[in-house]
């Protein structure tokens, strides 16, 4: 469920792809921030927690697949959803490998990318209840 707190960070190399994309999100009630490089990326979740991750896979200097390789060594916990206008059977293999929650094909319809991003809240927040679950029971 979107809520204010649900912090959401864009990764894509296109400026106005990245522009669009926070502006509709920030629209649906969440808190997205928008980078454009990998090494961004992976600053932002050294630096600050974020709910979801919005990945595109063929940037410049840093592919999708290494940046998820990256951000999954800080924090597990963010669940990614990867963009590629570029799908193949071991793309997604590879991408769903190194921890991706899904993916979506560009070009998408706006209602299926926030499905996706609501589904990926609803597992975030019930992974964080089994978590606080069993530590109540030490």
């Amino acid at each position: 469920m979107a809520t204010s707190e649900s912090r959401i960070l864009i990764v894509d190399d296109e400026e106005r792809f990245r522009m669009t994309m926070g502006k509709l999100l920030k629209a649906h009630g969440y808190d997205a921030h928008a980078v454009g490089t990998g090494q961004e990326a992976i600053r932002k979740v050294i630096e600050e927690v974020w709910d979801v991750m919005i990945l595109d896979m063929k940037m410049p200097e840093m592919s999708g697949v290494q940046v998820l390789s990256e951000v999954r060594k800080v924090d597990s916990r963010v669940e990614v959803i990867v963009l590629t206008g570029y799908a193949s059977i071991d793309t997604v293999q590879e991408v769903m490998k190194f921890g991706a929650y899904d993916y979506l094909l560009k070009p998408y319809h706006t209602e299926e990318l926030l499905e996706k991003i609501e589904n990926a809240l609803d597992r975030k927040a019930a992974r964080k209840m089994l978590v606080d679950r069993g530590s109540e029971t030490i």
